[in-house]
């Protein structure tokens, strides 16, 4: 039988451990995304989305059959990424909008494409390998430029800060970045543990690193997302082991109660964030937001125009600038970086695709049996929390994670799913 090149590519597109190499890829150039820019530039890391987009077309292509087509992607998701799409034709500075939506459309492709050929647990493992080698690759570069060297490495954006217990940046360029990767590797890593797909040495050795990298971020907004999270945990523990007729009376109770907590905390919000020492944050966070909301009115149902990361080079970017900060690259707030972008039509579409996601993933979390469940929607609630003090979940890996975890509850809590399979099929009359 003669082998032709055609039967070699389709036997490698098809072939697990192929997927799971180029998934394994693709989250870790999203993960260093920002890192990969420093080092080989914008083109260098273009070309490797190419090549990785590609790939994922190819295996989605020769394991077409296998895939249920009308439930893979969630319509609020569609709608989300179209009107992105769509704001090119009303957008300020459609350059950098043509751009800016081809880098969210890649990233979503590769979302979509790491949930067709994996499943979950084989994802979280994915995750595990890319967020343990981000964390030893940035405690390592800490170590050479805080104790070593002993001077700042300006061109990755680390301060050298590691002999006076951080804050540390990491590969992550600032220190909430790196402490959000660091919980979210939390998170993964007990996921891991839970499930026994590492060793419990690994398991135990990674939540260690993990933890490290949380403590020497020293990032305010991550210490409270990480308490939220720990008190999300605790309720998510507890309701899985209630009896199924008695969890739906709970989970209103535990929404009403997250409700309350919401409104005392915005009460107490001034002790709250000397607490957390997050005081010279917040005042810059507040004059930047100040300054966005000023021009939403301007273009308050259409937005600006979607560009993603916001470029210091074209208007109005520039405005936004805060003496004696750093440019920003966003809003510092995914919701008010959408409304900004997408008016309020996309703020909207935003916010719906939102609660929808993390209410499948909560509600599946709670109801199935296995623990790699609850991994989703923890962490959503992380995403969604650090969004309401930084915009990475509109971008690169956050946006990444987000996709996976939207499109997995779609498929494990599709009502197109459920209609379909309500549809009696027909004997071809």
């Amino acid at each position: 039988m003669t082998i032709t090149p055609l039967a070699i590519t389709q036997s490698i597109l098809e072939s697990p451990r192929f997927a799971n190499a180029v998934s394994v890829a693709a989250i870790g150039v999203a993960v260093s995304a920002q890192f990969l820019t420093r080092i080989i530039g914008w083109a260098g890391l273009i070309g490797m989305l190419v090549v990785l987009v590609v790939l994922f077309a190819g295996m989605a292509v020769v394991r077409r059959h296998e895939f249920r087509w009308f439930a893979i992607l969630p319509v609020s998701l569609v709608a989300f990424v179209g009107w992105a799409a769509l704001s090119i034709l009303f957008s300020n500075y459609r350059s950098a909008s043509a751009t800016g939506i081809l880098y969210l459309l890649a990233f979503t492709g590769i979302g979509i494409g790491i949930v067709l050929v994996r499943d979950t647990i084989q994802i979280v493992r994915a995750f595990g390998d890319v967020f343990r080698a981000a964390l030893v690759v940035s405690l390592a570069l800490e170590i050479l430029s805080g104790l070593l060297i002993d001077m700042p490495l300006a061109f990755l954006d680390i301060q050298g800060d590691l002999g006076d217990l951080g804050p540390i940046q990491g590969i992550m360029g600032s220190r909430n970045q790196l402490g959000l990767l660091a919980l979210l590797a939390i998170i993964t890593f007990g996921t891991e543990l839970r499930t026994r797909s590492v060793s419990r040495q690994l398991g135990i050795g990674s939540l260690v690193l993990g933890a490290t990298g949380v403590l020497l971020s020293r990032s305010p907004v991550i210490s409270a997302v990480f308490v939220t999270v720990c008190v999300a945990v605790v309720a998510l523990y507890l309701l899985r082991r209630l009896p199924a007729e008695s969890r739906r009376f709970w989970q209103l109770a535990l929404l009403s109660a997250a409700v309350i907590l919401a409104i005392v905390a915005w009460l107490l919000r001034s002790p709250l964030i000397a607490v957390f020492s997050a005081s010279s944050e917040l005042s810059y966070r507040l004059t930047l937001w100040r300054r966005v909301l000023a021009f939403i009115p301007q273009n308050p149902l259409e937005g600006w125009g979607w560009v993603g990361y916001w470029r210091p080079d074209i208007l109005p970017f520039p405005i936004f600038t805060i003496a004696g900060e750093r440019e920003p690259t966003s809003a510092v707030n995914a919701f008010l970086d959408v409304w900004f972008q997408l008016g309020i039509v996309g703020l909207a579409i935003f916010v719906g695709l939102v609660l929808l996601t993390f209410t499948r993933s909560w509600l599946l979390a709670g109801r199935k049996r296995s623990t790699v469940f609850a991994w989703p929607a923890l962490v959503l609630l992380t995403l969604i929390l650090t969004s309401l003090a930084e915009s990475s979940m509109l971008v690169e890996y956050g946006w990444l994670l987000f996709v996976v975890c939207t499109v997995k509850a779609a498929q494990e809590l599709s009502w197109r799913g459920a209609f379909a399979a309500s549809v009696p099929q027909g004997d071809g009359d």
